[in-house]
């Protein structure tokens, strides 16, 4: 895979994001529980991750942001699996990224945040591991959209050659 430009952002303002499809050795994936700030009924499940920092890569990005939000640390981080492009409004702003989603596997199950930033800490309030099955019947808002299906495909197959573009999701 060709290497990218250092920085958070890509030409056109696009966030550079890295986020992290964390499995346990029972095949379950890590999910943190977000919300509006100010809206904790607003609220949706997603994957660990975040914008790149400095000149870090998407890896160190990945690693480091599971670790802030999760404490989890040791982990076998693998491909990258799925790339999406989102935009959605949060906290009184537009964000416009650029994702990208590691597998990665951890024999580690217990979290505890380490480094939240003043706007995690207002707007993540826990985290916790769900199956593909239980993805599939749940009713909550997950992110990305069809992350059952996807989990499904991934457990079934085993990662995809190369990354699959997800459909971009845009959230007025």
């Amino acid at each position: 895979m060709p290497a990218e430009p250092a920085g958070d952002a890509l030409p056109g303002g696009l966030r550079r994001v890295a986020r992290v499809v964390l499995l346990d050795p029972r095949d379950r994936v890590l999910l943190l529980h977000g919300h509006e700030p100010d809206d904790p009924a607003d609220d949706w499940w997603f994957t660990p991750g975040g914008g790149l920092e400095g000149d870090e890569t998407r890896e160190q990005a990945a690693l480091r942001e599971l670790a802030e939000e999760t404490g989890i640390t040791e982990v076998d981080l693998g491909p990258v699996l799925w790339r999406r492009q989102c935009s959605f409004p949060f906290a009184g702003r537009r964000w416009d990224q650029d994702e990208w989603y590691y597998l990665a596997r951890t024999t580690r199950t217990a979290t505890a945040p380490t480094a939240l930033t003043e706007l995690e800490r207002r707007s993540v309030d826990g985290a916790r591991w769900w199956t593909w099955t239980e993805l599939a019947r749940a009713h909550e808002t997950v992110y990305p959209t069809r992350l059952a299906g996807l989990l499904r495909t991934l457990l079934d197959e085993g990662p995809p050659a190369r990354p699959v573009t997800l459909d971009t999701e845009i959230v007025r």
